[in-house]
């Protein structure tokens, strides 16, 4: 309980999971519904948060932009993590021409900005929640990679793993049962930190238009929308920006708060 971070954070996070889950069975109207007769309206009593140039509520499509993007960044961040330590584990392990390879490989991605390299990727794909995901794991499984790769340099010459291997057991059983097991506290701080960057990778796609498609309660897309109706319906941008901000300080709290508890050398 004297963490505040973890608390903070965690508590975020649990309530934006919470409202994303429950979201079908909430007291709200539906995303998707237009009022003409209510466009650009401000909040009331019927519609807490406004509504939008099309009369539908935001709240509404706040809630179910965040089931949208929180999906899109626990899939991501599980394939990222997934791909980057396995690769990482190889490299570090086996060393040779193996860990050269990944050295290029890595270099190469890390030579580019990530969010220009997102976007160039996604440029030449049409918008949808999977071409996202395959962009953006795409990118991300090398930040995993390399941390994956350090821990493993690093744990491969401490005494147990050498016993293990001088019982002759298998690199598979050692990579799974010694030294795996090692590595997953930065792992698991790496992965819950990098939820937040894939929030705002989406949502900057979804704003620039090639991310999810049009009519999609997306945060990037109710941003978008909003642009053009920032001085009479400011509600329309200020909303999703908040719901990005408390989503992002939410997993960057928690994820600073799993790094003070499990990291022994923060």
């Amino acid at each position: 309980m004297k963490n505040f971070k973890l608390i903070f954070g965690g508590s975020l996070v649990v309530f934006m999971l919470l409202m994303a889950l429950l979201a079908p069975i909430l007291p709200i109207p539906s995303p998707d519904v237009p009022d003409m007769a209510g466009e650009l309206r401000g909040p009331s009593v019927t519609h807490l948060l406004g509504q939008d140039e099309e009369g539908r509520d935001v709240l509404a499509r706040v809630i179910y932009g965040a089931r949208l993007s929180l999906l899109i960044g626990f899939v991501t961040v599980a394939l990222s993590m997934s791909l980057g330590t396995v690769v990482g584990m190889m490299a570090g392990y086996f060393g040779g021409r193996v860990d050269e390879a990944f050295v290029f490989v890595s270099d190469i991605f890390m030579a580019f900005p990530s969010i220009l390299l997102i976007i160039a990727l996604a440029a030449f794909m049409p918008p949808s929640i999977l071409n996202i995901i395959f962009v953006l794991s795409a990118v991300g499984w090398v930040s995993y990679a390399r941390i994956v790769r350090g821990q493993v340099l690093a744990l491969r010459g401490v005494e147990y793993v050498q016993a293990a291997q001088v019982l002759g057991f298998g690199s598979p059983r050692i990579l799974a049962r010694h030294i795996f097991p090692n590595i997953l506290g930065p792992v698991i701080v790496n992965a819950t930190l990098s939820i937040a960057g894939v929030i705002i990778a989406e949502t900057t796609l979804s704003f620039l238009g090639i991310g999810l498609p049009q009519g999609t309660p997306s945060w990037g897309g109710m941003l978008d929308a909003g642009v053009a109706f920032l001085l009479v319906a400011p509600h329309l941008s200020i909303v999703p920006g908040v719901a990005i901000m408390t989503a992002v300080l939410g997993f960057n709290f928690l994820g600073d708060g799993l790094r003070d508890r499990y990291d022994v050398r923060h």
